[in-house]
């Protein structure tokens, strides 16, 4: 497929990177510490560090890790914690160690718990107190032998952190109690010895992340993320904002959480290597508390699902806010809505920007160009050094305007799925990756998202995979079938929707999401629950889905 979107690139940006300007992220990270040491790099809950202290931090940790913990290059090291100073100390300590991220939602259940540690070959977790309980009951089952424990206020020092971790744990009771063998306390690892640091020998091809998918079906697979591929797509977000971004200057809103590859790159690494201020929002669903931290600082730039958006926009008090200093306002993960983006711009004078992404791809695939004058309902343009193609039913390419399967090709696309070459060879073919979304493209190479070739939920940005959900349904023994959809949301994008054939006549809607609670993460939990005398199926017997949503 010829190019065209180079020529409607903006001014000024490049077509293509050097996908190895840095031998590994850990160079980046160097060059951040050194320039801008003085500045302030990472802000929650009213405590600041600034980079010389992230420095120092995440050195600590790294040594712990090597000489305390004996784990180094290619050894998987879990960090499952809400937005706290703690978490991007976790990433950068782990990573410079040597080790691979495993990234983890803190709200999973014991069962997407137990089985991502165990599919990572997870040898140590860092853990937030609130849910060390989880990771009791899936422990025995899993290969991890250390357990750094951290309390909310551990970070915030003095007085306040002890008044904190009381109240969290004996007022709010936001701690279930727990029995963990050996913790190891967060305070003791980032107080240990960064003269004792070694730097590890690691390069572009050693994995950097594992980040759990859906992938396009079935169960939770690990995307490898090479350093490669991390370095790769952070000089292709320079390339699409180095006009928009000035270097020490920016004040970045992270509300989004950054165990989800959108935050981790756009927010957490990307503002890193620009030598932003990021403000940690540990709970961006207290919308009205949401707004009043918004206040205190001159944000510059903010990223979010269209969800995100549209409850700030529905908050009291969000239009009083300062906007003067906001120049970047970048919406992915799912969809952003026309109208949410039109009323964001004539709130805050600053466009709603939409990117594309997959985990599997770093994230960034496309982005709108920044000097767009507003959402023209396209997920912009392709990343400099990225080749897209729309493949047809017959394995043709697709002409301009025709629908077909989005397929990309970069320095961003992952490694592979980890331990699983049939789900690898599945969706990556010489070097380019099969994306299971539907899409078009116009005259001048915007790309459009049309549908998705498989029946992937999408929740609030977060993916939704019907065959986990229908797996969970199924362990009801009341439930002789059933079927998973979704269907549209005006704020969550989507919800899930179950149709169930009874094996027992008395189960009712309540049961079927007393026990989805128990098993899944909220967002996956069905909102619908609808009972039927039969579903619809092939004459093999797979049940259509596609029917079920007609």
């Amino acid at each position: 497929m010829e190019k065209i979107w180079l020529k409607r690139y903006p001014e000024g940006m490049p077509h293509t990177i050097d996908p190895e300007h840095y031998n590994s992220l850990l160079e980046l990270f160097d060059k951040s510490f050194t320039e801008y040491a003085s500045l302030p790099a990472y802000s929650n809950m009213g405590k600041t560090l600034t980079y010389k202290q992230v420095d120092e931090k995440t050195k600590a940790i790294a040594s712990y890790i090597q000489n305390t913990l004996k784990l180094g290059r290619g050894d998987k090291v879990a960090v499952m914690m809400p937005n706290l100073l703690q978490t991007p100390l976790a990433i950068l300590g782990v990573l410079r160690a040597g080790c691979t991220v495993v990234n983890v939602n803190p709200l999973y259940t014991v069962r997407e718990l137990e089985h991502q540690l165990n599919d990572s070959e997870t040898k140590a977790i860092f853990i937030l107190a609130n849910f060390a309980q989880t990771l009791q009951k899936a422990l025995p089952k899993t290969q991890v032998k250390h357990i750094i424990l951290t309390e909310i206020g551990d970070m915030m020092g003095g007085v306040k952190k002890h008044l904190v971790n009381f109240v969290v744990k004996h007022i709010k009771k936001m701690v279930p109690a727990f029995s963990l063998p050996n913790t190891i306390a967060f305070k003791s690892v980032v107080s240990a010895d960064p003269k004792q640091y070694t730097v590890p020998d690691v390069s572009l091809s050693d994995l950097a992340f594992l980040q759990y998918t859906g992938g396009t079906t079935g169960v939770s697979k690990g995307a490898m993320l090479t350093h490669g591929n991390m370095v790769g797509n952070l000089e292709q977000v320079s390339g699409c904002l180095d006009k928009v971004l000035d270097r020490g200057k920016e004040v970045v809103i992270t509300a989004l959480p950054l165990y989800h590859i959108f935050a981790l790159t756009a927010n957490c690494l990307t503002f890193m290597k620009y030598g932003g201020h990021n403000i940690l929002i540990t709970n961006p669903r207290d919308m009205p508390a949401f707004v009043k931290e918004l206040a205190k600082y001159p944000f510059t730039a903010i990223t979010g699902v269209n969800t995100l958006f549209n409850g700030l926009l529905n908050t009291p008090g969000f239009e009083e806010l300062d906007f003067s200093h906001l120049k970047m306002s970048l919406g992915g993960g799912m969809a952003v809505q026309r109208p949410v983006a039109e009323r964001w711009q004539n709130i805050t004078k600053s466009k709603l920007m939409e990117g594309y992404g997959l985990t599997e791809c770093a994230p960034l695939v496309t982005i709108s160009p920044y000097d767009l004058d507003g959402y023209n309902g396209s997920i912009g343009l392709p990343a400099p050094s990225t080749e897209l193609k729309i493949i047809l039913e017959n394995g043709e390419e697709a002409a301009k305007g025709e629908a077909g399967e989005l397929c990309v090709k970069g320095p961003q696309v992952m490694a592979g799925y980890y331990n699983r070459p049939d789900s690898t060879a599945e969706c990556l073919k010489d070097g380019w990756f099969a994306t299971g979304d539907i899409a078009t493209y116009d005259d001048e190479g915007f790309f459009y998202i049309v549908d998705r070739k498989k029946d992937m939920i999408i929740v609030s940005g977060f993916n939704v995979f019907p065959n986990e959900v229908e797996e969970v349904v199924a362990m009801h023994e009341g439930v002789l079938e059933v079927a998973a959809i979704g269907v549209p949301h005006e704020v969550s994008g989507e919800q899930v929707k179950v149709f169930i054939v009874k094996k027992d006549l008395s189960l009712t809607e309540k049961d079927i999401i007393k026990h989805c609670r128990e098993n899944l993460t909220n967002y996956k939990v069905p909102k619908l629950v609808e009972f039927k005398d039969e579903l619809p199926k092939t004459n093999v017997g797979k049940i259509l889905r596609r029917a079920l949503k007609e």
